[in-house]
């Protein structure tokens, strides 16, 4: 069980969340930051955040199937052919490296197994920028016309937003690997739309119960305004304010921004005990002007918009003590060493599972359907991720279907059940504590169906 015994006696509050979050036991020279001296700081409420459990880490995983992979009794004319719509410019560039080797690496492990339908897939990846451009229309235009029947991406909610009715509208499956908006659960998306990352119900409620535990009587928010940071921000306020908290500050600002100052200000003006910040890589910006308020870093929670590496960004210590989430199982060691082969610079692993995940699922989709076509890969993808035997990777999986079985698909970012609506209907919420490095190590994984 998760240990409360260093939490804020408040912490006894807590409500037990509505959407079956259960605790788990785990496995269970940059930019310097400006000096805190030019003021001084809020009282931190007694923030004291329960410690890791002492086997919290990244350890192994299912290793890879190594047997002989029967051929496909069916095959194709048409190769499967993916698309990639993921960050290499705009507010999450940074996400777009773990994202893209987790395609790379799935398509290597699927074509080494045979590939699908006796053909190897294809892949053909494009950047999806951010909404201050139209980059990812055009990329969206392009992968459609070289005969894309899925595309994996956008990473952004609010990017998907300008391209679902495009890519669904024409037939073609849109699978992200990181949207998090619950605005997707209702689209009208001609059953075309899937994800590997949970909506931020889960997300937030985990976040704001966490925030709770720590001992934190008061919030204040910096919030990206577009569906991620609206939306999670709401579920971030719900959550924490249910566990008998209160949010004394939220404060927006847009995509585009440059100047953080103002919101920087009336957040602290307002002395929380704990400060959430709701962003993409704005963080980088705004962390710098908190510490000069003298905020230490054991008063900030992030998410996974920001969570990130920033030991080469910000002087050491800047960040000791603080949290961020972001949706997934802890990445296990074996996983990471496989990402670094097909991208060797990779210093951050965020959604690199989801991404894998994703290849995997329509490629199984694919030969269960007996189809290349983005309508028909669709109709199964419900069905390779529940209820049969359980497999880990394509190899096996797809032997298993060559040999007539029903399988359930479990992959790198954790159990993968989809419902009607293409949402995982089950999911991890990773924590992750920050050292005085500024990097990241696990604290505790939390499990959630929704």
């Amino acid at each position: 069980m998760f240990d409360l015994s260093h939490a804020a006696p408040r912490a006894a509050k807590l409500t037990v969340l509505g959407i079956g979050v259960a605790f788990l036991a785990t496995a269970c020279g940059g930019s310097p930051a400006p000096s805190a001296s030019s003021s001084s700081a809020p009282a931190a409420g007694g923030i004291s955040c329960p410690a890791p459990s002492a086997s919290a880490s990244a350890g192994s995983s299912e290793a890879p199937s190594t047997g002989p992979v029967p051929p496909s009794t069916t095959t194709t004319d048409v190769p499967l052919k993916l698309g990639s719509l993921l960050p290499t410019t705009g507010n999450l560039a940074f996400l777009g490296p773990p994202e893209i080797a987790g395609v790379n690496l799935a398509v290597k492990e699927v074509n080494a197994a045979g590939g699908v339908l006796g053909k190897p897939v294809q892949v053909t990846h494009r950047d999806s920028g951010d909404t201050k451009t139209d980059t990812a229309t055009q990329s969206a235009t392009a992968l459609l016309a070289g005969g894309a029947q899925a595309i994996v991406g956008a990473a952004s909610s609010s990017v998907s937003k300008t391209v679902i009715n495009q890519i669904t509208g024409a037939g073609v499956i849109q699978f992200s690997p990181a949207n998090t908006s619950p605005d997707f659960t209702t689209w009208d998306d001609k059953g075309l739309y899937w994800r590997t990352a949970p909506s931020d119900v889960l997300q937030g409620k985990v976040l704001g119960n966490y925030i709770a535990t720590c001992g934190a009587q008061t919030v204040g928010m910096i919030v990206l305004n577009d569906a991620y940071g609206t939306g999670l921000q709401k579920y971030v306020k719900e959550s924490f304010e249910g566990a008998g908290g209160k949010v004394v500050s939220e404060e927006l600002y847009n995509t585009g921004d440059s100047q953080f100052q103002a919101q920087v200000d009336k957040v602290v003006a307002a002395k929380p005990d704990a400060i959430v910040l709701i962003t993409f890589d704005e963080a980088k910006s705004i962390i710098p002007l908190l510490a000069a308020k003298g905020i230490p870093g054991k008063q900030l929670f992030l998410v996974d918009g920001n969570t990130s590496d920033y030991s080469k960004v910000f002087k050491a210590g800047t960040m000791t003590g603080a949290h961020g989430t972001f949706p997934g199982t802890f990445t296990k060691d074996a996983f990471k060493k496989s990402l670094l082969t097909v991208d060797p610079k990779l210093k951050d692993f965020t959604y690199g599972g989801e991404s894998y995940d994703a290849v995997n699922l329509i490629a199984l989709a694919s030969e269960a359907a007996k189809s290349t076509k983005g309508v028909d890969i669709a109709k199964k993808l419900k069905e390779v991720s529940e209820g049969g035997e359980k497999c880990f990777d394509y190899a096996s999986c797809v032997t298993l279907l060559r040999n007539g079985k029903d399988i359930d698909y479990d992959g790198k970012s954790g159990p993968v059940t989809f419902s009607d609506a293409g949402d995982p209907t089950e999911a991890y919420i990773g924590i992750y504590e920050y050292k005085d490095d500024n990097t990241l190590s696990p604290v505790q994984e939390e499990f959630g169906k929704l």
